[in-house]
């Protein structure tokens, strides 16, 4: 633990600096506000990690982290006589964090819309029906949580397909928690090859760092990170298949195909802004809200006969209507504003100077390839959102190649604990007393094959 804050202060710290393209005026990392800063956002991390002990929302600490530290910075500045720089400064974070908002905005209001619309419901329920054995559901849900979660996001794909598992799993417990630790790798292997697969991902691809195709040369050592773990985990699968239940197959809702198809417009509509009309994405993706929207006045329209309520914030519950705010309401508000305490917060780190510090230590002696693999197994440990901010502030000296494998390891790295990834953090909640921190750390030198394995085949096939 003694290395984690410098390795989050210099990670955290970079983008700041290389984006802006200036050095902090004032040398603050060895003064009292450098000192405090840290002390600030350790506290505030200690209570990240804590928060399923505590019950307290992981974006109220950092939200009040990020707060304090930009209030010492510019406290630092005023009374030297520099009102400019701090401002500067976060006005730049903040518009890094404005771009991310509304592009996860948007995803997640069209992760909603086909939550309503039954659409993940109708997938859950044609699995328990056809009496599948206990080894084609352990693949078949972790087959999926690989190819849905570069489309959706991983922490969704993840809590869709335990669903079915505890709906098939009942009294096997020891098959819940054999899925579960199937389902976190799968879920986080399949977003580390998609700028849409994971939050971490995506700010590779909006800062420019890589192209949207060269994504996908992650593809199969991404395979192989799910692969090699689930091939030795299914002999531990108990026998037999679960005995079959009546249950009435949950019908979807009208629109609900039509909605999944405009999310891959939307998609398309992302790319092509970035690839051809060299706009940033997230103006694709509020492109795309608007055809949601439209379809969601053609809902409303079809329904009943009334004036279009879909651009009026939402208020009461209308059984089955479609209102579009009522989507954007159920966002996942605390992870956006944890997110925007992480930019905030680390931005000020960064903007201190810290990040200089621990750059020169980790790309400049230990080289990049062990900095990166490094960078995995810190993303076990701490929230892998953190860390590749740091690692994109930070900026340093790298190719295609390199860039690569921090990606990928930022994004496979969190399966190797069970609180290393919203994936899994949300499962010990949902398999509460089945899928433990122990019983996923059981399996982790079998993951942690698989991670060494994706590594190798990376340069493998990349280099």
């Amino acid at each position: 633990m003694k290395y984690l804050i410098p390795v989050l202060a210099l990670f955290c710290s970079s983008m700041a600096l290389a984006s802006s393209g200036e050095q902090p005026h004032l040398q603050l990392t060895h003064n009292w506000v450098g000192y405090l800063a840290i002390a600030i956002f350790t506290a505030a991390y200690v209570l990240v990690i804590l928060e399923e002990q505590l019950h307290l929302r992981k974006s109220k600490p950092v939200l009040l982290a990020a707060g304090l530290i930009w209030v010492l910075i510019a406290f630092a500045y005023g009374s030297a006589g520099d009102n400019h720089s701090a401002e500067m400064a976060i006005r730049h974070n903040f518009l890094e964090y404005a771009e991310l908002f509304f592009f996860l905005l948007v995803a997640m209001t069209y992760i909603n819309a086909m939550l309503e619309r039954g659409v993940f419901d109708s997938l859950r329920d044609w699995l328990v029906l056809k009496g599948f054995s206990y080894r084609a559901l352990f693949w078949l849900t972790g087959i999926l949580a690989f190819f849905i979660s570069p489309i959706a996001d991983n922490l969704t794909t993840a809590l869709i397909m335990c669903a079915v598992i505890l709906a098939v799993g009942e009294g096997q417990p020891k098959f819940v928690a054999i899925a579960c630790v199937n389902i976190v790798v799968g879920a986080n292997a399949g977003g580390a090859f998609s700028p849409f697969g994971d939050i971490t991902t995506l700010m590779v691809w909006q800062k420019g760092i890589l192209d949207f195709a060269a994504f996908f040369k992650l593809f199969l050592p991404a395979v192989v990170n799910f692969v090699i773990p689930a091939l030795i985990m299914q002999f531990a699968l108990p026998a037999g298949r679960p005995e079959k239940t009546e249950h009435e197959l949950i019908r979807m809702k009208t629109g609900g195909l039509v909605i999944v198809g405009l999310f891959l417009l939307t998609i398309i509509t992302a790319v092509s802004f970035h690839n051809f009309l060299h706009l940033p994405p997230v103006y694709g993706m509020m492109t795309g809200l608007a055809y949601l929207k439209f379809f969601g006045y053609y809902l409303r329209k079809k329904g009943k006969a009334e004036i279009d309520k879909s651009d009026m914030p939402t208020g009461n519950v209308i059984s089955d209507e479609f209102d579009i705010f009522d989507k954007v309401a159920k966002a996942e508000w605390d992870t956006l504003f944890f997110f925007y305490g992480v930019i905030l917060a680390v931005g000020g780190l960064g903007f201190i100077g810290y990040l200089g510090m621990t750059s020169e230590f980790m790309y400049g002696e230990l080289g990049a390839t062990t900095a990166n693999v490094l960078v995995g197994v810190m993303s076990a440990i701490v929230d892998n959102i953190p860390v590749m901010f740091a690692v994109l502030t930070m900026n340093p000296e790298m190719d295609e190649l390199q860039w690569l494998l921090v990606t990928l390891t930022a994004g496979v790295g969190g399966s190797l604990l069970s609180i290393g990834s919203a994936a899994g953090v949300a499962l010990m909640g949902q398999a509460r007393g089945q899928y433990t921190f122990f019983g996923h750390l059981k399996w982790t030198p079998v993951i942690a094959l698989g991670y060494a394995g994706s590594i190798w085949v990376h340069f493998l096939i990349n280099g």
